[in-house]
């Protein structure tokens, strides 16, 4: 399987849950620099909702409109 963690080559979102009894974990790096780890439902729900909201999809929603 390959490796699916953001870089900042390879920015992105990435979310996982290997085992019904580990912890979510969550990393995201976008391509302005910004990059954000969380562990725990409450905390990669943030982060999802954050990078969503901030980075990677919003800086293109922010780049089609200038």
């Amino acid at each position: 399987m390959a490796d699916l963690t953001p870089t900042p080559d390879r920015p992105g979102l990435h979310v996982s849950k290997p085992s019904p009894n580990a912890p979510p974990t969550g990393s995201a790096v976008c391509h302005c620099g910004a990059t954000a780890t969380a562990t725990g439902d409450a905390q990669v729900k943030a982060l999802v909702e954050g990078y969503t909201s901030n980075h990677g999809p919003a800086h293109h929603r922010t780049e089609a409109r200038r």
